[in-house]
């Protein structure tokens, strides 16, 4: 028999890993200090972080969030730190937050704003989180609790409350059985809105909105005649005539007949975020299916649509966004009939709208040229006619390989609403901050204010591409 005496014949007990191969040591090691190159980049950065550390810290420890000026603020900075210490005055913006939210509104109405805002996010909860009972139900809840609270600290009305609570109320309940049905009132919720934020006749919002309804019974009636192509075009040629034509006297008709409304509150009052947040959210939701129409309008086999596309889109592209606010707040008014107000963040809006719809054409042209030739054969093969196709196949797969460029369009845009300060809109940036430094008691106050502005903006940004993130992951089909 071979000597078989090297062969174990018992296991050894399991080790643990080295103390370089695991916990804190070997995180270091991968991510910190991996190479000689990258340990040097480690040690820059802690020196630079150690840096602005040491150099800010005092600043944002020494902060007054309670003065009437910026005097008293390095007062009591100078009796608590010493004097030729520095802090920041955060009482600027405890005393002045009212006009970086709202801007001019007036004080009494803040509850519509507030009630318009806590709205926005139950229109937008049933295409976000379409399908989700549990996420539909938690944010409606929140949605809820957020009226509830706030409108009470703004001071609405007992009926304007009340109605705000039973209608998310009521919306949480068809959450739990017809979750599609939500939808509606995301396609009610901007004429809400406009009469919640602008006021006046209650018919300016539902007469706007049937120009909508003369648009889709016009396309039903004449697409067997004419087409799809040949019936939207009648269709919204007929909404626009609606718009200009109908729109105003029938609202004065009913208006005077009936009645009913709220208190107006013009452009001018309006600024801060209230105006930011009403140009870009407007902008985002009518550019993305202007943008699906641009693109599939340039890449159409007929000349004279793929023609008129193409220029609008790179007329727009070639202009910068400046140009276009000067054409809405000076130029727009003299294309309308005579006789017509059109108010100027409405005309800043289509101009942002139009703008932002060039780039994501674009944008999404490149998620259908990103698709592989079969799927249109494999349409082509199941008898689907062009709009169905593009419906049922194509726009789906083109939109989830262009989310991340969407987004960043869309966040590009919200913080382009900053330039309307430009045509005398008060943004949160540039015309807010302006007028609260001219006052004479916070004259000399720089970083306070931009700080503020930068993390609101910084919030909502942040929130949009974390959305993107889990929208990706969600329609992440494929088994990479």
């Amino acid at each position: 028999m071979a000597d078989a005496s090297y062969v174990r014949t018992e296991m050894l007990p399991p080790q643990a890993p080295p103390v370089s191969e695991a916990g804190a040591v070997k995180w270091l090691r991968e991510n910190l200090f991996s190479g000689w190159f990258n340990t040097i980049l480690t040690l820059l950065g802690v020196v630079v972080i150690y840096w602005l550390v040491v150099s800010a810290l005092p600043w944002w420890l020494n902060s007054v969030w309670t003065a009437d000026s910026l005097g008293e603020c390095r007062e009591i900075v100078a009796a608590a730190a010493g004097e030729g210490a520095t802090g920041a005055c955060w009482a600027m913006i405890r005393e002045r937050w009212h006009q970086f939210i709202f801007g001019f509104y007036p004080p009494d109405l803040y509850w519509r704003p507030v009630m318009a805002f806590g709205l926005l996010f139950a229109a937008m909860a049933p295409v976000l989180f379409a399908g989700q009972k549990k996420n539909l139900t938690l944010i409606l809840g929140a949605v809820g609790v957020f009226l509830l609270v706030t409108l009470g600290l703004a001071g609405a009305p007992i009926g304007g409350w009340i109605a705000a609570l039973l209608l998310v109320g009521g919306m949480i309940a068809l959450a739990q059985v017809q979750p599609a049905k939500l939808l509606w009132f995301t396609v009610l919720y901007p004429a809400l809105c406009f009469w919640l934020l602008w006021g006046g006749s209650v018919w300016t919002p539902i007469v706007a909105m049937l120009g909508f309804v003369v648009m889709g019974g016009a396309y039903l009636a004449l697409v067997a005649r004419m087409g799809p192509t040949g019936g939207a075009i009648a269709a919204v040629a007929l909404a626009i005539l609606w718009w200009l034509f109908l729109d105003i006297p029938i609202t004065q008709a009913l208006a005077g007949m009936i009645g009913g409304g709220l208190a107006p509150v013009s452009s001018d009052q309006f600024g801060g975020f209230l105006l930011a947040i009403t140009i870009g959210v407007t902008a985002i939701t009518f550019s993305l299916p202007i943008g699906i129409l641009l693109a599939l309008g340039r890449q159409s086999d007929m000349l004279i649509v793929k023609t008129l596309c193409v220029g609008f889109i790179e007329f727009i592209r070639g202009v910068p966004l400046i140009t276009l606010l000067f054409t809405a707040s000076l130029l727009l008014q003299y294309f309308l009939p005579p006789g017509t107000n059109f108010d100027i963040i409405l005309r800043v809006i289509i101009l942002v709208t139009l703008f932002a719809a060039a780039y994501l054409a674009e944008v999404i042209r490149g998620g259908l040229a990103a698709l592989p030739r079969g799927q249109y054969e494999a349409a082509d093969a199941l008898g689907l006619d062009y709009w169905r196709a593009q419906r049922l196949i194509i726009l789906p797969q083109a939109l989830k390989i262009s989310i991340p460029a969407i987004v960043s369009t869309f966040i590009g845009l919200f913080k382009d609403t900053t330039l309307v300060a430009f045509v005398g809109l008060m943004d949160p940036l540039k015309g807010v901050t302006q007028i609260v430094r001219a006052d004479i008691d916070w004259k000399g106050i720089y970083w306070e204010p931009y700080i503020f502005v930068g993390v609101i903006f910084f919030v909502i940004c942040f929130g949009m591409s974390r959305y993107s993130m889990y929208l990706e992951r969600k329609l992440k089909t494929d088994h990479r």
